[in-house]
């Protein structure tokens, strides 16, 4: 029989639930139990897949191929587990299901409400992410606030859950920003007291807070949370402002986060294992060198847009001993004329991927001036096929080169879109998504830097290379050293002849890990240190 966590969010967005249940996931699991994490966002989206990155960030993809909220990827990257589509559900999806459901007649000609079908949805997914995981332990982040009206239905799904299991078995956290009123610096609890009662009047009592502000809370403080919020003080925990969010975890075992936990869900389980967690971040705090890296896309000013290739640079700055800073350089400036003076002072260049014609031209020129430069280069999906097409015209004599998602009319249509696409005005759920095999090519850069041969990388993406243009691309120096298993679609290539000029098809970064960076981002930063040393 599984536990559960709830998380719940007050008086602001953008706390940091999050980062909570990620790293009380981390610490459970590194006292031996199972965790699965799961995230309930209210908004009305089947998924995140269609929202732009301005709204959302950056989507992330599990791998049986689930777009979902840039939170997951910080689930798999702390706990190290691969997490599937019930780690984060939507409004949209539960009420899709519904609908679905009640057009089968699976209701019996009942009058379909949100009380108890909607909720008895919601509560069916974190009986199913139990279920598919055999988790000793679920925690469940419920995205927004406290007195939103998206989340009502979410919230309620909780009390009756609460309700319906023994007082041992589940935990309610609730998070909230306790601010500093300027001037006077004086920390308020009044939020935090008002987005409790709220939570109480909808029926759910947290067993424990965990506050968010920019100062440290001191001891009056927290005994004025705990009177007025009806929580034993120590199980009021602080969540401070960090640099490097993988300190989290050690701050809130310290605390006591984790002890809380198990003692009300009535676990014995030993204490947890921090030796491998401490020694990682120890490293990611004293590193020898530094190797700057720029990354050229067109939401440059948004990073969450591409979250999980900056924390990837990190891991593989890490596994290198490596400071790792980033120069954002927005391909929509990107022209001849200025490019040097965006480029020429970087020691590897990464483009990663996207949609859409906006800013595509930086994206090869980029690509082009790491080629004529022999700057370390590193292309994903978009970035691949960018480079792809600068390769095409300059070095291929295929004047107008380009793919259909940027030019329809272009002479050279050396991408296409999926086999078996059907070219329908559906956005949503339409792409290449989830893990597929590729195998290697013995002798290339990729394959020692994987030491395997078969792999298993996930995608997210709508068009392939045309292959009536493989032998042409070939001979013009591209080694396609990564292919699907029958050799149809393109997955890695190298620039023959290059230090480091890699590209991929998939997105790695959403499988690097902090203890266990992926290889081809371990492969950048290995190149552009050389790169830097050879400079110097």
């Amino acid at each position: 029989m599984s536990k559960y966590v709830f998380i719940t969010g007050g008086v602001v967005s953008g706390i940091g639930k999050g980062i909570v249940a990620t790293s009380l996931g981390r610490l459970l699991k590194n006292r031996g139990l199972k965790v699965f994490l799961q995230k309930f966002d209210p908004y009305i989206n089947f998924d995140p897949g269609t929202m732009s990155p301005y709204q959302h960030g950056e989507v992330f993809v599990t791998k049986d191929g689930a777009e979902t909220d840039l939170d997951i990827g910080h689930y798999e990257r702390f706990i190290d587990e691969e997490l599937t589509q019930n780690a984060n559900i939507t409004t949209g999806r539960v009420y899709m299901n519904v609908i679905d459901k009640e057009r089968r007649g699976e209701y019996n000609g009942a009058t379909v409400q949100v009380v108890p079908h909607i909720t008895d949805e919601i509560k069916q997914k974190i009986y199913d992410a139990s279920k598919e995981y055999e988790a000793d332990v679920v925690i469940t982040e419920i995205g927004g606030t406290v007195g939103d009206i998206e989340s009502l239905p979410f919230i309620e799904a909780v009390r009756q859950f609460h309700g319906e299991h023994e007082k041992d078995d589940v935990v309610i956290i609730h998070t909230a920003l306790v601010p500093e009123i300027p001037g006077s610096d004086e920390l308020k609890t009044k939020p935090i007291q008002h987005s409790y009662k709220q939570l109480m009047s909808l029926g759910v009592k947290p067993n424990m807070i965990v506050t968010r502000s920019n100062s440290k809370i001191d001891q009056e403080i927290r005994k004025k949370i705990a009177m007025f919020c009806d929580v034993r003080e120590h199980a009021i925990i602080e969540s401070p402002n960090v640099e490097n969010i993988y300190e989290l975890p050690i701050i809130l075992n310290r605390q006591g986060l984790d002890d809380y936990v198990v003692h009300k869900l009535n676990l014995d389980v030993r204490p947890a294992e921090m030796h491998e967690w401490n020694e990682m971040v120890f490293k990611q705090q004293h590193l020898s060198h530094k190797v700057k890296i720029a990354l050229v896309g067109k939401y440059v000013q948004l990073h969450d847009a591409y979250l999980s290739v900056v924390e990837s640079l990190k891991h593989a700055g890490l596994a290198h001993d490596s400071e790792v800073e980033i120069d954002w350089v927005n391909s929509e400036i990107l022209n001849p004329e200025n490019i040097d003076e965006y480029l020429k002072n970087v020691d590897g260049i990464i483009v990663p991927g996207g949609f859409g014609a906006r800013g595509t031209n930086g994206k090869i020129l980029a690509s082009k001036y790491a080629r004529e430069n022999k700057i370390p280069f590193f292309g994903i999906s978009m970035g691949m096929q960018t480079a792809i097409i600068d390769i095409a015209r300059e070095l291929a004599g295929l004047e107008g080169a380009n793919s259909p998602e940027f030019d329809e009319n272009t002479p050279h249509p050396i991408f296409s879109l999926m086999e078996n696409h059907d070219g329908e005005e559906v956005l949503g759920g339409t792409l290449r998504l989830g893990d597929y095999p590729c195998q290697l090519v013995e002798g290339s850069k990729v394959h020692a830097l994987y030491q395997e041969t078969d792999i298993v990388e996930r995608h997210r993406h709508r068009y392939e290379l045309n292959n009536d243009y493989r032998e042409v691309l070939e001979k013009a120096g591209i080694d396609f050293v990564g292919l699907s298993p029958d050799e149809s679609l393109i997955e890695i290539f190298e620039l023959r002849d290059y230090p480091f000029f890699v590209a991929c098809q998939f997105h790695p970064e959403f499988k690097s890990r902090p203890n266990r960076a992926h290889p081809l981002f371990k492969g950048l930063i290995e190149a552009s240190i050389q790169n830097k040393l050879s400079k110097q």
